[in-house]
């Protein structure tokens, strides 16, 4: 029995001996942990490294783009020149549709306004480029200097052909180096007539208009003006006019027929009360648009009773 116990100590010792044999030490379970541990941390430092880059990379290669008010210059559309440009203003003298007897001499005079960059000077003239020339000069220089902005009546002479009809004179101006400029402005006049003392042979025109003022009711209205105007021809013909009134307003040009000399009747209505009057006195007129093309004065009126 001891030698059986002696037995089994011995195999056990001995067992013992042999795993322990086997198993590493501190020192070298500390030198696997070291080894792990430098290991781990260069794995993390090489992805520390790798994202970095990266993200480096992508700022890099993506720059954020900010827009800004700055226009971006086109080379294909480019400015033009503007040094010699003109403006019709006004006709100063002869308006169009001028009635002028044949042979008669008249002066045509036109408002230009200097609308371009460079100055007119005595060198730039206006020049006859198409239609009736009147016996009027070709070219004609200009008096004076005319600067940016400034107006100048040019007036040229002519002379009314002798036949009746309807004449008109085209005129554009002229530079120094004798280039034309766009614009064109014209004259234009009707021969009519061989003069007279308002015969057969005498020029048609309205010779006079007068005015008389009532009054009407309608729709809660009472006292409104009504304007009667007496129309007096020389002979036969058409006449054609508008209404006028203070506040501006303009009505269409309607027309009248003379079969002789006399006179002819119109009248208008004009629906004003006291609250849109103004504090001057209103009124109403006749515009002989053909063939006088003159204003004929106006007749003082008074507003509306109204509701």
């Amino acid at each position: 029995m001891i030698k059986l116990i002696r037995r089994k100590n011995f195999f056990i010792i001995s067992t013992l001996i042999l795993v322990s044999c086997n198993l590493p030490d501190n020192q070298t379970r500390g030198d696997v942990g070291a080894e792990l541990t430098a290991a781990a941390s260069a794995v993390n430092a090489q992805l520390t490294q790798n994202a970095q880059s990266q993200v480096t990379a992508t700022i890099t290669s993506s720059p954020i783009l900010i827009a800004t008010n700055t226009s971006i210059p086109s080379t294909a559309v480019l400015p033009t020149s503007n040094c010699n440009a003109g403006q019709f203003i006004d006709d100063i003298t002869v308006p169009d549709g001028t009635i002028i007897s044949p042979g008669d001499n008249f002066t045509k005079t036109w408002r230009l306004k200097n609308i371009g960059t460079c100055t007119w000077t005595s060198s730039y003239a206006v020049v006859f480029t198409s239609g009736s020339s009147m016996g009027g000069p070709a070219a004609q220089a200009l008096s004076g200097n005319v600067n940016p902005g400034q107006t100048v009546d040019i007036s040229v002479n002519l002379t009314a052909p002798g036949s009746n009809g309807t004449y008109t004179g085209n005129y554009k101006l002229r530079d120094s180096g004798g280039v034309l400029f766009t614009n064109n402005f014209y004259v234009q006049i009707k021969v009519q007539g061989g003069g007279g003392d308002g015969g057969g042979g005498a020029i048609f025109a309205v010779t006079s208009v007068t005015y008389d003022t009532g009054t009407f009711n309608e729709g809660g209205y009472t006292n409104c003006p009504i304007v009667t105007a007496h129309i007096t021809a020389n002979g036969e013909g058409d006449v054609d006019y508008h209404w006028t009134r203070s506040d501006g307003a303009s009505a269409p040009v309607e027309s009248v027929h003379f079969n002789s000399a006399g006179t002819k009747n119109v009248t208008t209505k004009w629906y004003i009360g006291s609250v849109w009057a103004g504090g001057d006195p209103e009124w109403q007129g006749i515009y002989i648009d053909s063939p006088n093309h003159q204003d004929f004065g106006h007749e003082n009126i008074n507003a509306c009773s109204t509701p």
